[in-house]
């Protein structure tokens, strides 16, 4: 494998651990931030406090708060903003990207009010013809800075761009497995969020480790319908991009939408709980899209419709986990 020069934009956690990862891989990485003042941080101290405490830069990561300095020099990028912020971060890109760039995202979430996966947001953006690959799978930025053991899948249209990505990313403790099912590993990364929150919300009040495996269980099933708007088939979700990161985000606290269902669970509102865990929920964002999908194409996915209604209508998370765990009993609901 060749070293390669990668920019990663967003500093946030999870922008982070992969520039990291890469990083120890042997690649050049320009990591890249919105904040200038947060960027200067990051230099200063070669780590990122805010985020991701504990772990050192590598020497081959170099911070930029230009965005056209950081483009003009690469050819591959990695986006790794909120979902919220995906669209305007790449038409500040259009502009200086170098021809044949491809496009790499570890972004999860559909995008708010339009409901568009990731990859066709860049397709409207960039062009049909954009080169594409998406990073996806049960993987904590915690873990990866550190090294620990982690396998995603590294999904595109184009298999053969899977596969290459899927090489260079891959290393002796990040194991990569090429896909060419784009759709159901962007789904699949999005619902869990929000599955996660109704697993978290669950164990908030106190319901157990049945009841979470329930949910998890039933969740699967909406993930899988969801995907049928899109043509995807249920044995694509059976990979580490869909029930893969779905287990992980319900049962481990690590989990940043599992914990905001925590803290719905026990009574604490929606803004002091995002206020509390201090970064974004994709979750809260997933929930909102999700909903209109659900009225827009009639679907029965009843977690997903109680989480919209406890983050947005004050339904009462033990009303709401009580009456999900009484559909459950019915295998035709």
């Amino acid at each position: 494998m060749q070293p390669e020069k990668i920019a990663v934009l967003g500093a946030g956690s999870w922008g982070t651990a992969m520039a990291i990862s890469m990083a120890r891989h042997g690649h050049q990485i320009t990591l890249w931030g919105h904040d200038p003042k947060h960027v200067d941080a990051l230099s200063k101290d070669r780590c990122n406090k805010e985020f991701l405490p504990g772990f050192d830069f590598p020497e081959a990561i170099k911070l930029n708060s230009s965005l056209e300095d950081t483009l003009k020099t690469h050819s591959f990028i990695m986006l790794g903003v909120p979902s919220h912020a995906f669209r305007e971060t790449l038409v500040k890109c259009k502009p200086h990207l170098q021809p044949k760039t491809l496009v790499s995202w570890i972004t999860k979430g559909f995008e708010t009010k339009t409901g568009l996966l990731a990859h066709e947001v860049i397709q409207e953006e960039l062009g049909k013809n954009t080169r594409l690959a998406l990073v996806s799978g049960p993987s904590f930025a915690l873990e990866v800075a550190d090294d620990l053991p982690t396998a995603v899948t590294v999904a595109s249209p184009d298999i053969k761009e899977a596969e290459s990505v899927a090489n260079l990313l891959r290393g002796p403790h990040f194991l990569t497995f090429p896909s060419a099912d784009i759709a159901s590993a962007e789904i699949g990364g999005s619902i869990k969020n929000i599955l996660a929150i109704a697993a978290g919300i669950s164990d908030g009040v106190g319901y157990g480790a049945n009841a979470r495996a329930a949910l998890i269980t039933r969740g699967l099933a909406e993930m899988v319908q969801l995907g049928n708007l899109y043509g995807c088939s249920e044995s694509s979700f059976l990979d580490l991009a869909g029930i893969g990161d779905l287990v992980l985000t319900c049962t481990d606290d690590k989990s940043r939408n599992r914990r905001m269902g925590l803290k719905l669970g026990k009574g604490i509102g929606r803004a002091a709980a995002i206020k509390q865990i201090g970064q974004e929920v994709e979750g809260v964002h997933a929930a909102r899209e999700v909903y209109r999908l659900i009225k827009k194409h009639h679907l029965d996915m009843p977690i997903c419709l109680q989480v919209y209604r406890i983050l947005f209508e004050d339904l009462v998370p033990k009303d709401a986990v009580r009456s999900l765990l009484s559909l459950a009993q019915n295998p035709s609901t």
